[in-house]
């Protein structure tokens, strides 16, 4: 059966410097990259303590895939801020490396006849679930850096079983393709392609794989070039990304990040996730007839603003650092500290809290946290924030902050707690 004409004809790709070397020059990267891209990603659901019943558990089926869920640890207090800003920040610094190593092996992907056999049927499988793999957990990841929610379902369910389906395919891929690869780096020298020009570039021999062109045309860009291109591409998505993550004068250049990156002076004058009008809370909601409710296992204790204020305050200086990569500097928080609110409600050894806001329903109004998060002694409900009032923005009346907690969990506007066993 010959070829349609097009992309799927031999003729079709001619490239002088697509090559096994190449492919496997951009190989190396990702196979550095993208087992602490899967780590790093694996921990932040961790960090979510998604055992936690229901409302921390954005993926009840998890199944087996959860077999490494630990309880995820308060110190230090910036652990979550490194794991996430490693994620988010490594995972658009790769996108150009990933378009690459796509264009290095698209002739793979146009192969006629497309099975020629069952053996060739599974590779063909396995490639389409490690391409189809890439693309998604990429776009999706970036979808919701941006808070572009246009998903058929929860991000946090498609994006953790569709990285399990990922990085399976990335294994098989590696473990298939490791002894060409190697072989094909050994093949030239780093060194003497980054000397040579276009006009000294020449085709690779041919390679079984048909990556290197039948009928190659004249070279316009050499090696270095496209590695130079696509490192200038990283270099520059870092740039305007890890601000958000990294702070000080970076957060200036982060141009990619949602969250405004130039916060209004004062006390509260640092990024915020979601603003009190984008969820429906109003000042009246909060306001002189707040209450906190203390449940535990004797009599409801109902305590106002000012019953709290008048109790002994602790402070702590802590970070707030979101899923989508984006993080503060640490902050001068002060309040209650939860151990001492568990004892008051006369739950002292309590296991776990259920942290509720005056949010109106929806995901994320409720928290769970865990005991270790109850008991660390910087973990407040916190009243005030660099010596202020919360504002609106922030959480005011109170709000929870709990080391190396991500953002979502340190729940906002929060008007009852129960103390569990």
């Amino acid at each position: 059966m010959s070829a349609p004409p097009g992309p799927f004809r031999p003729g079709f790709w001619r490239s002088p410097i697509r090559g096994p070397w190449l492919t496997s020059v951009f190989g190396l990267v990702l196979l550095v990259g993208i087992p602490v891209l899967f780590v790093t990603g694996a921990l932040s659901y961790a960090a979510y303590n998604p055992d936690l019943g229901p409302l921390n558990d954005q993926t009840p089926d998890k199944g087996l895939l959860g077999f490494y869920l630990f309880d995820w640890p308060t110190r230090p207090v910036w652990l979550y801020r490194l794991t996430q800003g490693v994620h988010v920040t490594l995972g658009i610094v790769l996108v150009p490396v990933v378009l690459a190593k796509l264009w290095s092996v698209i002739p793979k992907l146009f192969e006629w006849p497309p099975l020629r056999s069952p053996a060739h049927a599974l590779e063909r499988l396995s490639l389409l679930m490690l391409v189809g793999g890439a693309v998604f957990e990429f776009a999706t990841g970036i979808l919701n850096i941006q808070l572009h929610y246009v998903f058929p379902g929860s991000f946090y369910t498609l994006h953790f079983y569709g990285a399990w389906v990922f990085i399976a395919a990335f294994a098989v891929h590696v473990a298939l393709r490791l002894g060409r690869m190697l072989s094909a780096l050994k093949s030239r020298s780093l060194l003497t392609e980054l000397r040579t020009g276009p006009a000294d570039t020449r085709p690779e021999p041919p390679d079984p794989d048909g990556l290197v062109a039948a009928a190659p045309a004249p070279p316009t860009i050499a090696r270095r070039g496209a590695l130079a291109l696509v490192g200038a591409g990283s270099l520059a998505l870092f740039l305007v990304t890890a601000g958000q993550s990294i702070g000080g004068r970076l957060r200036a250049t982060a141009l990619l990040a949602p969250h405004n990156r130039n916060p209004e002076d004062g006390p509260n004058g640092f990024q915020v996730n979601k603003t009190a009008a984008s969820v429906g809370i109003s000042a009246e909601m909060v306001g002189p007839d707040w209450r906190l409710e203390l449940h535990g296992p004797g009599p409801v204790q109902v305590l106002t603003r000012d019953q709290l204020l008048a109790l002994p305050q602790q402070s702590a200086w802590l970070p707030i650092a979101c899923v989508e990569g984006w993080s503060t500097e640490n902050q001068h928080w002060s309040g209650l500290r939860l151990a001492d609110l568990a004892t008051l409600a006369g739950r002292p050894d309590a296991a776990d809290v259920l942290v509720e806001s005056v949010q109106p329903p929806g995901p994320y109004t409720s928290v769970v946290l865990r005991g270790n998060q109850i008991r660390d002694p910087r973990s407040l409900l916190a009243l005030r924030v660099n010596g202020a009032d919360l504002s609106l923005d922030h959480g005011y009346p109170a709000r929870v902050i709990v080391p190396a907690n991500p953002g979502v969990n340190n729940t906002k506007w929060v008007h009852r707690l129960t103390f569990r066993t």
